[in-house]
């Protein structure tokens, strides 16, 4: 059957059914919201689960598991763009992006799906939030931020941070996680990964010394850490960009 006859059946019977997609304006504001560092508004819509609630969501595969999968990729994208657009560096967008695309191709439930794109949204927001400097965090968030760029090469704890506050670990991990969508210990390593990218690219400093003047515990752990984030090793990282826009 060629394609434009099945297509001309599909479109028969979607019609005879009635079946529409949600209004694109709803999905643009979700994607504003992200892009404007907007926490409360995506975390309403992640707590009302709208990103799997199948009312005006199309069918991408008659497998309930590969289409939401599907619309995972989807979001991505769009997300990626959006916060691109809004003045998230264009690398670091696209390697969150496939961070979380490879995260989600290891998934086996529906629930799973779910909650990986909850915390990829928050992820972005909070990303795009540090970027407004219009935005105003709490005050012992904005401390920690400048206290983890200030203590970089340090290793670096929650309960340092909390005594610097005067919180408690828990009060504190709950607030920066609800102001910035990631937890502490996640964005001190993407901060001191962000630091090691900058020397492998710029300086000569052996790895095992980048290692040691981050605070990593040992060079394997680093590696490992960088090559989490970045997809590559530092070594790889190095060869591949190493003075690259100079």
């Amino acid at each position: 059957m060629a394609l434009s006859t099945e297509w001309y059946q599909m479109e028969f019977q979607n019609s005879e059914s009635e079946i529409t997609h949600r209004s694109v304006n709803d999905e643009y504001y979700f994607y504003d919201a992200v892009r404007n560092g907007n926490m409360e508004y995506v975390s309403k819509n992640c707590k009302e689960n709208i990103f799997t609630n199948p009312h005006g969501v199309g069918i991408l595969s008659k497998n309930s598991l590969t289409n939401i999968k599907y619309h995972f990729v989807v979001t991505a994208a769009l997300i990626t763009r959006y916060c691109i657009s809004g003045g998230l560096e264009e690398e670091q967008a696209y390697r969150l992006s496939d961070f979380y695309i490879l995260k989600m191709d290891t998934c086996t439930t529906i629930d799973q799906v779910s909650e990986l794109h909850h915390t990829m949204a928050k992820d972005f927001t909070g990303k795009m939030l540090l970027l407004n400097k219009n935005t105003i965090l709490s005050k012992p968030v904005m401390q920690c931020v400048d206290y983890i760029y200030k203590h970089i090469k340090e290793r670096i704890t929650i309960q340092a941070l909390a005594e610097y506050t005067e919180l408690s670990p828990s009060y504190l991990s709950r607030l920066f996680k609800q102001n910035l969508g990631i937890s502490v210990s996640d964005y001190i390593r993407e901060k001191k990964i962000e630091k090691a990218i900058h020397l492998l690219r710029y300086s000569t400093k052996p790895v095992i010394e980048i290692a040691n003047y981050l605070s990593f515990s040992s060079q394997s752990h680093f590696i490992q850490s960088f090559e989490s984030s970045t997809g590559l090793t530092p070594k790889k990282y190095r060869d591949k960009y190493y003075k690259s826009i100079w």
